[in-house]
Protein backbone atom coordinates (compact mmCIF):
# COMPACT_ATOMS: atom_id res chain seq x y z
CA UNK A 1 0.00 0.00 0.00
CA UNK A 2 1.48 3.05 -0.90
CA UNK A 3 0.17 6.84 -0.83
CA UNK A 4 -1.25 7.19 -4.28
CA UNK A 5 -3.00 4.00 -3.94
CA UNK A 6 -4.92 5.81 -0.49
CA UNK A 7 -5.32 8.92 -2.90
CA UNK A 8 -7.06 7.03 -5.87
CA UNK A 9 -9.43 5.19 -3.16
CA UNK A 10 -9.97 8.69 -1.31
CA UNK A 11 -11.26 10.23 -5.05
CA UNK A 12 -13.15 7.40 -6.27
CA UNK A 13 -15.30 7.39 -2.62
CA UNK A 14 -15.56 11.08 -2.90
CA UNK A 15 -16.72 10.96 -6.30
CA UNK A 16 -18.55 7.11 -6.09
CA UNK A 17 -18.01 7.41 -9.82
CA UNK A 18 -14.74 5.54 -11.68
CA UNK A 19 -14.61 7.19 -14.28
CA UNK A 20 -15.11 10.67 -13.00
CA UNK A 21 -12.59 9.92 -10.96
CA UNK A 22 -10.32 8.67 -13.21
CA UNK A 23 -10.91 12.12 -14.90
CA UNK A 24 -9.77 13.65 -12.06
CA UNK A 25 -6.53 12.13 -11.36
CA UNK A 26 -5.88 12.73 -14.81
CA UNK A 27 -5.32 8.38 -15.26
CA UNK A 28 -7.12 5.81 -17.00
CA UNK A 29 -10.38 4.08 -15.73
CA UNK A 30 -8.72 0.61 -16.12
CA UNK A 31 -6.06 1.63 -14.07
CA UNK A 32 -7.79 3.46 -11.41
CA UNK A 33 -9.93 0.10 -11.30
CA UNK A 34 -7.01 -1.95 -10.72
CA UNK A 35 -5.69 0.05 -8.29
CA UNK A 36 -8.89 -0.33 -6.00
CA UNK A 37 -8.98 -3.79 -7.03
CA UNK A 38 -5.84 -4.36 -5.81
CA UNK A 39 -6.21 -2.07 -2.51
CA UNK A 40 -8.86 -4.42 -1.50
CA UNK A 41 -6.99 -7.60 -2.62
CA UNK A 42 -3.99 -6.36 0.54
CA UNK A 43 -6.46 -5.01 2.71
CA UNK A 44 -8.69 -8.36 2.56
CA UNK A 45 -11.92 -6.79 2.06
CA UNK A 46 -14.23 -5.15 -0.68
CA UNK A 47 -14.00 -1.25 0.05
CA UNK A 48 -16.89 -0.27 -2.63
CA UNK A 49 -20.35 -2.11 -3.24
CA UNK A 50 -20.69 -2.17 -6.85
CA UNK A 51 -24.48 -1.35 -8.06
CA UNK A 52 -26.17 -1.44 -10.79
CA UNK A 53 -26.75 2.69 -10.93
CA UNK A 54 -23.53 3.21 -8.72
CA UNK A 55 -20.63 3.01 -6.08
CA UNK A 56 -21.31 2.86 -2.34
CA UNK A 57 -18.69 2.49 0.31
CA UNK A 58 -18.95 -0.57 2.44
CA UNK A 59 -18.71 -0.49 6.09
CA UNK A 60 -14.53 -1.45 5.50
CA UNK A 61 -14.62 1.15 3.10
CA UNK A 62 -16.19 3.59 5.53
CA UNK A 63 -13.92 2.88 8.07
CA UNK A 64 -10.47 3.31 5.71
CA UNK A 65 -11.98 6.59 4.14
CA UNK A 66 -11.63 8.18 7.68
CA UNK A 67 -8.25 7.07 8.03
CA UNK A 68 -7.08 7.62 4.71
CA UNK A 69 -7.77 11.17 5.43
CA UNK A 70 -6.11 11.54 8.19
CA UNK A 71 -3.04 10.09 6.19
CA UNK A 72 -3.79 12.37 3.19
CA UNK A 73 -3.78 15.36 5.43
CA UNK A 74 -0.48 14.46 7.19
CA UNK A 75 0.71 13.81 3.92
CA UNK A 76 -0.25 17.13 2.43
CA UNK A 77 1.37 18.72 5.49
CA UNK A 78 4.38 16.88 5.49
CA UNK A 79 5.04 18.10 1.99
CA UNK A 80 4.02 21.37 2.92
CA UNK A 81 6.86 21.10 5.86
CA UNK A 82 9.25 20.08 3.33
CA UNK A 83 8.78 22.44 0.72
CA UNK A 84 9.07 25.09 3.47
CA UNK A 85 12.05 24.17 4.51
CA UNK A 86 13.31 23.69 1.05
CA UNK A 87 12.81 27.10 0.30
CA UNK A 88 14.01 28.20 3.03
CA UNK A 89 10.68 29.47 4.98
CA UNK A 90 11.44 27.79 8.21
CA UNK A 91 14.16 26.36 10.25
CA UNK A 92 16.51 27.39 12.26
CA UNK A 93 20.63 27.79 12.64
CA UNK A 94 22.64 27.31 15.75
CA UNK A 95 25.77 30.21 15.49
CA UNK A 96 28.74 30.35 18.33
CA UNK A 97 29.77 33.95 18.39
CA UNK A 98 32.72 35.09 20.34
CA UNK A 99 31.36 38.22 22.41
CA UNK A 100 33.98 40.39 21.29
CA UNK A 101 32.51 40.38 17.81
CA UNK A 102 29.13 41.65 18.77
CA UNK A 103 27.29 44.15 16.37
CA UNK A 104 30.63 46.12 15.37
CA UNK A 105 31.44 42.70 13.17
CA UNK A 106 28.41 40.55 11.69
CA UNK A 107 25.13 42.57 12.66
CA UNK A 108 24.49 44.28 9.57
CA UNK A 109 25.29 40.45 7.70
CA UNK A 110 22.43 38.98 10.15
CA UNK A 111 19.74 41.56 9.56
CA UNK A 112 20.26 41.27 5.54
CA UNK A 113 19.85 37.40 5.97
CA UNK A 114 16.83 37.66 8.32
CA UNK A 115 15.51 39.81 5.64
CA UNK A 116 15.89 37.81 2.92
CA UNK A 117 14.36 34.67 5.19
CA UNK A 118 12.05 35.85 8.10
CA UNK A 119 11.17 32.70 9.29
CA UNK A 120 14.45 31.41 9.91
CA UNK A 121 14.96 31.00 13.82
CA UNK A 122 18.95 32.49 14.17
CA UNK A 123 20.10 30.96 17.61
CA UNK A 124 23.24 33.04 18.94
CA UNK A 125 25.52 30.86 21.59
CA UNK A 126 28.00 33.80 22.93
CA UNK A 127 31.33 31.67 23.78
CA UNK A 128 34.89 31.91 23.02
CA UNK A 129 36.61 30.98 19.68
CA UNK A 130 38.05 27.89 21.12
CA UNK A 131 34.52 26.61 22.89
CA UNK A 132 32.99 27.56 19.23
CA UNK A 133 35.52 24.91 17.53
CA UNK A 134 34.61 22.38 20.06
CA UNK A 135 30.71 22.94 19.76
CA UNK A 136 31.15 22.53 16.04
CA UNK A 137 33.06 19.08 15.86
CA UNK A 138 30.61 17.61 18.32
CA UNK A 139 27.19 19.18 16.09
CA UNK A 140 25.85 21.13 19.17
CA UNK A 141 26.51 23.99 16.67
CA UNK A 142 25.78 24.42 12.94
CA UNK A 143 27.97 27.34 12.31
CA UNK A 144 31.04 29.10 14.43
CA UNK A 145 32.52 32.32 13.64
CA UNK A 146 36.03 32.50 15.22
CA UNK A 147 38.52 35.17 15.54
CA UNK A 148 41.96 34.12 14.62
CA UNK A 149 41.39 30.55 12.37
CA UNK A 150 42.01 27.28 14.18
CA UNK A 151 44.90 24.81 13.18
CA UNK A 152 43.03 23.01 10.19
CA UNK A 153 41.08 19.79 11.37
CA UNK A 154 39.69 17.06 8.87
CA UNK A 155 35.92 17.69 9.74
CA UNK A 156 35.83 21.35 10.10
CA UNK A 157 35.70 23.45 6.68
CA UNK A 158 36.52 27.25 7.27
CA UNK A 159 36.67 30.62 5.19
CA UNK A 160 38.16 33.61 6.45
CA UNK A 161 35.92 36.46 6.28
CA UNK A 162 38.25 39.40 7.70
CA UNK A 163 41.45 39.89 8.93
CA UNK A 164 41.52 43.19 11.10
CA UNK A 165 44.87 44.33 13.35
CA UNK A 166 44.80 44.96 17.12
CA UNK A 167 45.22 48.35 18.62
CA UNK A 168 46.45 49.33 21.77
CA UNK A 169 43.69 51.19 24.12
CA UNK A 170 45.33 53.19 26.55
CA UNK A 171 43.52 56.19 28.91
CA UNK A 172 43.81 59.45 27.97
CA UNK A 173 46.02 60.61 30.79
CA UNK A 174 48.15 57.81 29.28
CA UNK A 175 52.20 59.00 29.05
CA UNK A 176 51.25 57.24 25.43
CA UNK A 177 48.48 59.07 24.62
CA UNK A 178 49.93 61.73 22.27
CA UNK A 179 51.55 59.41 20.30
CA UNK A 180 51.04 58.13 16.91
CA UNK A 181 51.49 54.29 17.06
CA UNK A 182 53.42 52.23 19.37
CA UNK A 183 55.98 49.32 19.54
CA UNK A 184 54.53 46.01 20.59
CA UNK A 185 57.27 45.45 22.96
CA UNK A 186 56.45 48.44 24.99
CA UNK A 187 53.60 47.02 26.63
CA UNK A 188 56.23 44.58 28.26
CA UNK A 189 56.12 47.04 31.51
CA UNK A 190 51.99 47.92 31.45
CA UNK A 191 49.34 46.39 33.13
CA UNK A 192 47.15 44.36 30.41
CA UNK A 193 43.66 43.94 30.37
CA UNK A 194 43.24 40.52 28.49
CA UNK A 195 40.87 38.09 26.73
CA UNK A 196 39.72 35.36 28.93
CA UNK A 197 41.49 31.73 28.37
CA UNK A 198 39.04 30.42 25.99
CA UNK A 199 39.78 32.91 23.15
CA UNK A 200 42.23 32.09 20.66
CA UNK A 201 43.01 35.54 20.72
CA UNK A 202 44.29 34.92 24.23
CA UNK A 203 46.41 32.66 22.98
CA UNK A 204 47.55 35.01 19.84
CA UNK A 205 48.53 37.73 22.67
CA UNK A 206 50.95 35.71 24.69
CA UNK A 207 52.33 33.99 21.66
CA UNK A 208 53.40 37.62 20.58
CA UNK A 209 54.55 38.82 23.75
CA UNK A 210 56.59 35.40 23.85
CA UNK A 211 58.15 36.28 20.71
CA UNK A 212 59.40 39.40 21.84
CA UNK A 213 60.72 38.25 25.01
CA UNK A 214 58.24 38.71 27.75
CA UNK A 215 55.53 37.47 29.59
CA UNK A 216 52.85 40.48 30.13
CA UNK A 217 51.36 41.86 33.61
CA UNK A 218 47.94 40.46 32.91
CA UNK A 219 45.97 42.15 35.54
CA UNK A 220 42.52 41.58 34.49
CA UNK A 221 40.84 38.91 31.92
CA UNK A 222 37.11 39.81 30.49
CA UNK A 223 35.10 38.05 27.57
CA UNK A 224 33.77 41.36 27.09
CA UNK A 225 34.90 44.44 25.42
CA UNK A 226 32.73 46.80 27.05
CA UNK A 227 33.91 45.66 30.52
CA UNK A 228 37.66 45.88 29.05
CA UNK A 229 37.26 49.32 28.00
CA UNK A 230 35.56 50.50 31.13
CA UNK A 231 38.88 49.09 33.21
CA UNK A 232 41.24 51.09 30.61
CA UNK A 233 38.49 54.06 31.59
CA UNK A 234 39.29 53.85 34.93
CA UNK A 235 43.34 53.42 35.09
CA UNK A 236 44.01 50.08 35.38
CA UNK A 237 45.62 49.42 32.74
CA UNK A 238 45.61 48.68 28.89
CA UNK A 239 43.74 46.73 26.44
CA UNK A 240 44.24 45.23 23.12
CA UNK A 241 41.20 45.44 20.46
CA UNK A 242 40.44 45.09 16.89
CA UNK A 243 41.01 48.28 14.64
CA UNK A 244 37.06 48.02 13.52
CA UNK A 245 36.18 48.62 17.38
CA UNK A 246 38.60 51.37 18.47
CA UNK A 247 37.35 53.20 15.35
CA UNK A 248 33.70 52.83 16.95
CA UNK A 249 34.10 54.18 20.31
CA UNK A 250 32.70 56.60 21.70
CA UNK A 251 34.35 57.42 25.04
CA UNK A 252 36.62 60.76 25.71
CA UNK A 253 38.62 59.12 28.06
CA UNK A 254 39.74 56.49 25.82
CA UNK A 255 42.64 57.00 23.05
CA UNK A 256 43.23 54.19 20.55
CA UNK A 257 46.91 53.69 18.85
CA UNK A 258 47.61 51.62 16.19
CA UNK A 259 51.27 49.61 16.43
CA UNK A 260 54.15 50.42 14.13
CA UNK A 261 54.04 47.09 12.98
CA UNK A 262 50.87 45.21 13.24
CA UNK A 263 51.45 41.62 14.90
CA UNK A 264 48.28 40.41 16.00
CA UNK A 265 45.04 40.40 14.43
CA UNK A 266 41.88 39.40 14.51
CA UNK A 267 41.32 37.05 12.02
CA UNK A 268 37.38 36.42 11.53
CA UNK A 269 36.22 33.09 10.08
CA UNK A 270 33.55 30.86 9.71
CA UNK A 271 33.57 27.17 10.33
CA UNK A 272 31.10 24.19 9.87
CA UNK A 273 31.29 20.75 10.06
CA UNK A 274 31.87 18.99 7.12
CA UNK A 275 31.42 15.44 7.70
CA UNK A 276 28.07 16.66 9.34
CA UNK A 277 24.34 17.06 7.20
CA UNK A 278 23.88 20.79 6.01
CA UNK A 279 20.56 21.98 6.00
CA UNK A 280 19.61 24.11 3.63
CA UNK A 281 19.47 27.15 5.95
CA UNK A 282 22.53 26.77 7.32
CA UNK A 283 24.46 26.59 3.62
CA UNK A 284 22.56 29.83 2.43
CA UNK A 285 24.02 31.43 5.19
CA UNK A 286 27.47 30.25 4.60
CA UNK A 287 27.08 31.08 0.80
CA UNK A 288 25.98 34.16 2.07
CA UNK A 289 28.55 34.95 4.18
CA UNK A 290 31.15 34.18 1.30
CA UNK A 291 29.87 37.02 -0.18
CA UNK A 292 30.06 39.35 2.64
CA UNK A 293 33.67 38.72 3.04
CA UNK A 294 35.78 42.30 3.82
Amino acid sequence: MDIRQIACFAEVARQLNVTRAAATLHISQPSLSKTIKNLEQELGAPLFYRGAQQLELTDAGEAFLVNAKVLLDAFDNLTAELNDVIDLKKGEIKIGIPPIIGAAFFSTFISRYKENYPSIDLLLTEVGSNKISQGVSEGDLDIGLVCNLPAQQENLEIIQLLKDPLMLVVHKDHQWAGRSAIDFAEIKHEPLILYRHDFSLHDKIMAVCAEHGFEPKVVCESSQKDFMMEMVGAKLGVTLLPSRICRQIENDRLVSLPFTKPEVNLELGMIWNKDKYLPYAVREFIGMSESHRV
